[in-house]
């Protein structure tokens, strides 16, 4: 299914944010102290998780495991970027390439399921309140977790394969600073229709099937909080959603 073919295409440029020599240094900064900001922000997190006994809880499980996700992503991204704003050879091999696609696909459905079961879990804590600590046992939430990481990075490996198989015989200047899947088959010499077909599909299911758990939950969370006589109860109710929605919402 996944012949490789021959290619005379070893290694890749990549363009980058910009071609101006002047704006580089700016862009190196800024994207660096971003970077830092998010290895800080993220490793903090869960260092803290780790420590403090009271966080040990399946919400704050899911949310380091989000977090990891989010580092692992930056990293995978940004790293390449930032060696290459300063070479003069801005390139990157082959399987280099691969590898970055690979874990890019990989960590973004990884993430949707992950968002998708933090609104589980914060539908079992408010719509199922004195079942929560029953049915959120260890093994469950191990499970919820592994899940997504064993399902997303076999899709990654899916979806590189057919890139894998792609000729590259031409052009081997990707119009990006990281190997992505768009800019990339936009190069390949043979045809690409069921490379395209296979990345339309997993993105389209994965991500209306993670929005679909998501709104469900919400729609059954607003409904038990719309029901709570206590003022008290709905604003904690709202405080525990709160931060999960903004994620989502910037994803």
């Amino acid at each position: 299914m996944w012949h490789r073919n021959d290619t005379l295409v070893t290694e890749f440029i990549l363009m980058g944010l910009t071609d101006r020599p002047e704006l580089q240094p700016v862009l190196f900064v800024l994207f660096l102290f971003i970077y830092l900001i998010t290895v800080v922000g993220n490793l903090g997190l869960l260092m803290l998780i780790w420590i403090d006994s009271l966080l040990h809880t399946p919400m704050y499980f899911f949310l380091s495991s989000l977090s990891f996700l989010d580092l692992c992503y930056s990293t995978n991204v940004t790293l390449k970027m930032l060696m290459n704003s300063f070479s003069e050879k801005k390139t990157i091999s082959f399987a280099s390439c691969l590898v970055q696609c690979y874990f890019f696909i990989a960590m973004v459905i990884t993430e949707f399921y992950m968002l998708a079961v933090i609104a589980y879990d914060r539908y079992v804590a408010i719509c199922r309140p004195l079942l929560y600590h029953s049915r959120m046992t260890r093994a469950v939430c191990l499970r919820l977790v592994v899940a997504p990481y064993i399902y997303g990075f076999l899709s990654g490996l899916m979806e590189t394969m057919w890139t894998y198989s792609l000729t590259f015989c031409a052009s081997n200047t990707i119009n990006h600073f990281y190997c992505a899947d768009p800019p990339l088959i936009r190069l390949a010499c043979s045809d690409t229709f069921i490379k395209e077909m296979s990345m339309f599909i997993v993105a389209g299911l994965n991500l209306s099937n993670s929005l679909l758990i998501i709104l469900i939950s919400y729609v059954f969370i607003l409904i038990a909080v719309l029901r709570m006589r206590s003022t008290e109860g709905r604003r904690k109710a709202f405080s525990t959603c709160g931060s999960h929605l903004i994620v989502v919402g910037t994803k």
